[in-house]
């Protein structure tokens, strides 16, 4: 028997390390198997998107259809040229109100029918006012498409724009208008559209004034006038034939007859040297700002491709410019963008930002300073790559269902694009080269005649900005002020004796009419000094905030504040004494995190000024009137500063709380964090029946 031979271990190892080198020589490693680098992009071609079929009706509807069968769905979009733009003097905001109630009720359909048809079979109806096109929309399943024609053709020629709905709609309106007196983002653009556009409707804006001034016979005739066939335009993308189309819209829509007028409008301001407009919002921690200008994109000479990869390299996105420099680099904003919105009588372009109150006039200049950069330095070719990439290759996104097709070509259509924009953007995207980039840049942005708004605290605000640009003042209501009156003026409070008694109120806070809370407010008065304590409770909430405030009454002023808050576990205290012209002391205030903030409080004290908590007191013991206004300078402990708050007497209204029907005058505060209504009883002693905080489902009612 032969002995079997064995390999000793030591030689099997050997073999395996032979064997992988020579594998090694045969197989290239894995990193020299794969390129380094992706294979270049393959040519941009145009999208496969279905034939717009075209009819028209014979009262004047340009029909357009994007047949689709793929899914069981239709979108129908009916377009008309009339919106913001045709609102009348002192009516502003007419056509927005109109689209509101445009499904609130028909001749034979009350709002809530309306909205359980629709429902019923999972569709939409819905009307919307821009500022130059009055839109209907619908979208339901193939099926349903007929209840869709129907229910458009009896909410666009039967409306009747209910009195109880209207009125609902005004105070939604006023409601918004209160609350964006204390929203700085709201504020820079009212500034702004002021600015680019002057008397031009563009420039205006509904006001509480011309809210309350709108009737229903202003809106059934608003709409009888503008909302007529000649020239409108129906769209309508997904499961349906032209045959099908055009039948349904014969027979609802036939009926429908007469053109809008055409209207005239005051030409837009001219190009002026860059200005600053600063908005003074006292004792803002932050400010907002808008740099901008009217532009031109005109389709047929390319600039419009060119100007949006321009707008998407400086501002179109969390990795373009402004947002990489002044948030990565700097950290000086959260977030900082531009665009460059459509109209029919001119665009506009803006860059925006929000920024500390230390940082403005750095932030300002490195935004021109981008814009400019864009006029005068050729663009990377990565860069240019980048761009056009996402915009190429996001495009496809916004055009997938029937809803976005049918809006995408009206769109197109009614701003002068052609059908064919849809189809052939990224191919015109793609073909855009950096010279056109700067070339678009430099006929679209115009940082030497820009119209630059910047809201936040004037006094802080005015000297550093004047070094950059002329600058001119106004209020949050858009009325011009001086440079001495960014400096709160110091002046004796007044006020009635015989409205401030010893006593104690109780209010419950309701949330959407539902209690969800209590405050108790106690007022003793003892050696002319009056001692305001008040307790909130919000178990729902986890909080609990207790606070005792000192006044002597003869002159009127402030001795001290003293408040402890309970906040879902946490406890946090705010202490203050008001003496020797000044303000000391310690605040704990809750931020929106949830986490308490701690701050010392030393600030220069006038006389008259009022600590925050104690507005409730104070208001009903001023001489109210009807058209009554008073400044109040009230010290918020939350931001270290004090800050003139107008007090307006808006009127006199019958108001029914728990503790009964009044007759008050509703009193509205504007000027701080947030726009809040009193409602104040008319008798002797008068006292707040109700505190309404703008804009929020919250209030406070008087229960005894």
């Amino acid at each position: 028997m032969r002995p079997t031979r064995r390999t000793p271990i030591c030689a099997g190892l050997a073999a395996v390390a032979v064997a992988a080198t020579l594998l090694g020589a045969a197989v290239a490693p894995l990193s020299a198997q794969y390129p380094s680098d992706p294979p270049p992009a393959g040519p941009v071609k145009a999208l496969p998107f279905p034939d717009v079929q075209e009819a028209e009706l014979p009262n004047g509807v340009r029909l357009l259809l994007i047949e689709d069968h793929d899914l069981p769905v239709v979108s129908v979009r009916l377009s008309m040229r009339a919106g913001q733009r045709d609102d009348p003097l002192g009516r502003e905001g007419l056509a927005a109100m109109t689209s509101e109630l445009l499904t609130k009720g028909t001749a034979s359909r009350t709002a809530e029918e309306i909205a359980e048809a629709i429902e019923r079979v999972g569709g939409s109806l819905s009307a919307g006012a821009g500022a130059d096109f009055f839109q209907v929309f619908s979208t339901v399943l193939s099926d349903d498409v007929e209840l869709a024609f129907e229910l458009m053709s009896d909410v666009l020629l039967r409306s009747t724009f209910p009195e109880d709905e209207l009125e609902l709609v005004r105070t939604q309106a006023l409601s918004v208008l209160q609350l964006q007196k204390s929203d700085p983002g709201a504020l820079a653009s009212q500034a702004f559209m002021r600015g680019l556009y002057g008397d031009h409707p563009y420039g205006r804006r509904q006001t509480e004034a011309s809210a309350k001034a709108i009737t229903r016979d202003d809106v059934e005739n608003w709409a009888a006038t503008h909302l007529r066939p000649q020239g409108a335009l129906l769209t309508i993308a997904g499961d349906l034939t032209l045959e099908q189309a055009t039948s349904l819209a014969g027979r609802y829509l036939g009926e429908w007859g007469g053109a809008a007028p055409r209207v005239e409008y005051a030409p837009p301001p001219a190009e002026e040297p860059t200005e600053i407009v600063l908005v003074h919002r006292p004792g803002s921690a932050q400010s907002n700002i808008i740099v901008g200008n009217r532009a031109t994109r005109p389709i047929e000479d390319g600039t419009y491709y060119a100007a949006d990869v321009a707008n998407k390299i400086l501002g179109g996105g969390t990795d373009a410019r402004l947002f990489m420099i002044l948030r990565e680099e700097r950290g000086w904003t959260y977030g900082a963008y531009s665009g460059l919105p459509t109209r029919l009588d001119g665009g506009y372009f803006q860059a925006t930002a929000e920024v500390r109150t230390p940082v403005t006039d750095s932030a300002l200049v490195e935004m021109l300073h981008q814009i400019r950069r864009m006029q005068t330095e050729p663009v990377p070719d990565s860069t240019m790559a980048a761009a056009k990439g996402y915009l190429v290759g996001s495009y496809p996104l916004s055009i997938e269902t029937p809803q976005q097709i049918a809006g995408r070509v009206a769109n197109a259509v009614l701003f002068g694009r052609g059908i064919d924009f849809v189809r052939t953007y990224g191919q015109q995207v793609d073909a855009v080269a950096a010279s056109e980039v700067m070339s678009a840049a430099q006929r679209v942005f115009k940082p030497d005649s820009a119209v630059v708004i910047v809201v936040g605290d004037g006094q802080e605000l005015y000297d550093v900005l004047s070094a950059i640009a002329p600058v001119r003042i106004i209020d949050v209501e858009g009325e011009p002020l001086a440079v001495e009156d960014l400096t709160p003026t110091a002046a004796a409070l007044v006020l009635d004796p015989a409205q401030i008694v010893a006593r104690r109120d109780s209010f419950q806070i309701v949330a959407q009419g539902n209690p969800i809370g209590t405050q108790v407010t106690e007022m003793v008065l003892d050696g002319g000094e009056l001692t305001v304590r008040e307790t909130t409770n919000i178990a729902m909430a986890g909080m609990l905030q207790e606070s005792e405030a000192v006044l002597s009454m003869e002159p009127v002023a402030m001795r001290s504040v003293d408040q402890t808050m309970t906040f879902r576990g946490q406890t946090g205290e705010t202490h203050l004494s008001f003496a020797d012209g000044r303000v000391t002391g310690s605040a704990t205030t809750p931020q929106p995190t949830g986490q308490f903030e701690a701050k010392d409080i030393d600030a220069t004290l006038l006389e008259g000024v009022v600590d925050q908590n104690v507005m409730a007191v104070i208001v009903p013991a001023l001489a109210l009137a009807e058209g009554a206004s008073f400044t109040l300078n009230a010290f918020d402990a939350s931001e270290g500063t004090t800050t003139p708050l107008t007090v307006a007497v808006a009127g006199v209204e019958d108001v029914t709380v728990p503790a009964g029907t009044f007759s008050a005058f509703r009193v509205e505060i504007t000027g701080g964090q947030q726009p809040v209504t009193l409602f104040v009883s008319q008798e002797t002693p008068r006292r707040v029946v109700k505190i309404a905080p703008a804009g929020q489902p919250i209030a406070i009612e008087l229960v005894q």
